[in-house]
């Protein structure tokens, strides 16, 4: 009887619209021709000078936000990409959004009622926090939506929503200093007396993280939606709507502080902006350090199978033995083996987070696709890489103890001769049976090809490991997938 094939011989060609190119060509575009146009508009409302000048202020805090965001995403970096569109999106089209629909609506209260000045308070407590943290959260929902793979928790939320509002402070930034200046001019103030000196203290001095604030709060919602299962619509959908409602609320009652009395900005900032910051900032380095415990507990298992070096879990897992992996590798081999080195240690950190949602059913139906493609990525980097993470675990380790009896022998509390005391057994449960000698090691570690010497070999090796296979004799080790679909017991390395 025949059957027919699995998958069409033909498969339809995808519209001209689908294709990658056309969708990133539309989108430069469109954020090129929004550039543009704020630009324009800035200039108009700031005059040449002011713009310059507000440019050249504005940029001061840009450099370290980016950087903390980026530090916050050093365990999983995410692309450049992301980042690139997110700060182009809040610079560009949020703000040019932001900027017209304010207005627009301002100008239309103020016909309404007859009452500028009452048009202005309303505008900037209600109107401005519902459209500016709207328009940045869009940015947040394309990443969450089409990068999927990109945004797994709360950090990639944290940093994709800080990135796009920092775009978004900056273009803004521009336009308050901007302005500033040309009250100075009409004024002939100069100085620290100038409204320029005080917009500029009190927005990049005291402030610059306000707008980043606010923001984090709908990142954080569509963190929490990425580790919810699929089975939870209703709490994927509510939980980034929730992060936006609190970051409208906190933005209108910054906005709103100047109507408290003489010091109600100073009580709002000290009483509620600061303690928020300080929160969010220890929630997001308690979720960093999370991150690397799950790094710690889940490559354990590609150990046993065979993938990684015994001690690269507990090296992945501390960001000093990171930093000196890439730099040794920068030291003997040059930027190239650096970014190598860098890469793979962001694979690595992947793979432990896509094996932690398998184990707790909430991976997709392409786990086993994303989980054969980290691997392969680890292994075609290992031998840059390996000597480097071999360095830093030999560089980090605790001091050696007194072996207790028994130790080594199969069966009991085996290390695996690097001092980190990874039980033999202790990862049976993962889909394939352990067993004595279940981890068989490369080649001890060469050099980056320029001469350099081979690391010492380590102190002390269990008697149970085997010895190792030799170079035409490696082949690469079964896949230990953690999906609930692939439990059955799969072979490792011989």
């Amino acid at each position: 009887m025949a059957t027919c094939p699995p998958y069409p011989t033909n498969p339809p060609r995808p519209h001209w619209w689908q294709r990658g190119w056309v969708r990133y060509g539309a989108l430069t575009t469109l954020l090129a021709i929004s550039g543009l146009v704020i630009l324009a508009l800035v200039r108009e409302q700031t005059g040449t000078q002011g713009f310059l000048v507000g440019l050249g202020l504005a940029v001061l805090p840009v450099p370290l936000l980016m950087a903390a965001f980026r530090w916050l995403d050093r365990v999983e970096p995410g692309p450049w990409r992301n980042l690139v569109f997110c700060f182009a999106w809040g610079a560009c089209a949020a703000a040019l959004i932001a900027i017209i629909a304010n207005s627009f609506a301002t100008r239309w209260i103020a016909t309404a009622t007859a009452d500028p000045a009452g048009a202005d308070t309303l505008g900037a407590t209600v109107i401005a926090p519902v459209v500016e943290e709207s328009v940045k959260a869009a940015a947040v929902l394309l990443v969450f939506l089409f990068r999927r793979r990109d945004f797994t928790g709360i950090v990639d939320g944290v940093v994709t929503a800080g990135v796009t509002a920092t775009g978004f402070a900056f273009t803004e930034n521009i336009l308050y200093l901007g302005n500033a200046f040309g009250t100075d001019q009409l004024t002939g103030d100069s100085g620290f007396a100038s409204v320029t000196a005080a917009t500029f203290f009190v927005r990049v001095v005291m402030s610059p993280f306000a707008h980043p604030l606010f923001t984090v709060l709908t990142g954080i919602g569509f963190g929490i939606a990425a580790l919810s299962t699929g089975r939870h619509h209703l709490r994927r959908a509510l939980l980034p709507l929730a992060g936006l409602l609190l970051a409208m609320g906190m933005h209108a009652l910054w906005n709103g502080s100047a109507a408290f009395g003489e010091y109600g900005f100073l009580a709002v900032y000290g009483a509620f902006m600061v303690p928020c910051f300080g929160l969010l900032t220890w929630l997001v380095i308690w979720t960093r350090q999370r991150e690397l415990r799950t790094v710690r507990e889940e490559l354990p298992a590609y150990v046993m199978a065979g993938w990684l070096a015994p001690a690269e879990p507990h090296t992945l897992a501390s960001m000093h033995a990171r930093r000196l992996a890439r730099q040794y590798a920068r030291r003997h081999a040059g930027k190239q083996a650096a970014r190598a080195v860098a890469q793979y240690e962001a694979y690595a950190t992947s793979l432990a987070f896509l094996r932690q949602r398998g184990r707790k059913g909430r991976a997709g139906p392409d786990f086993a696709v994303r989980e054969r493609e980290l691997l392969d990525a680890l292994w075609h980097r290992r031998d840059v890489a390996r000597p480097a993470l071999d360095h830093a675990a030999r560089a980090t380790a605790p001091p050696p103890v007194a072996p207790w009896p028994g130790y080594g022998t199969p069966g009991s509390h085996a290390g695996y001769g690097y001092g980190y005391g990874y039980a033999a057994a202790a990862y049976a449960g993962y889909g394939y049976a352990a067993r004595p000698g279940g981890f068989a090691p490369e080649a001890p570690y060469g050099g980056y090809g320029h001469g350099h010497p081979a690391p010492a070999a380590p102190a002390f090796t269990p008697a149970w490991v085997p010895a190792p296979l030799p170079a035409h004799a490696r082949s690469r080790p079964a896949y230990p997938s953690a999906h609930p679909a692939h439990h059955q017991p799969l072979p490792r390395r011989p």
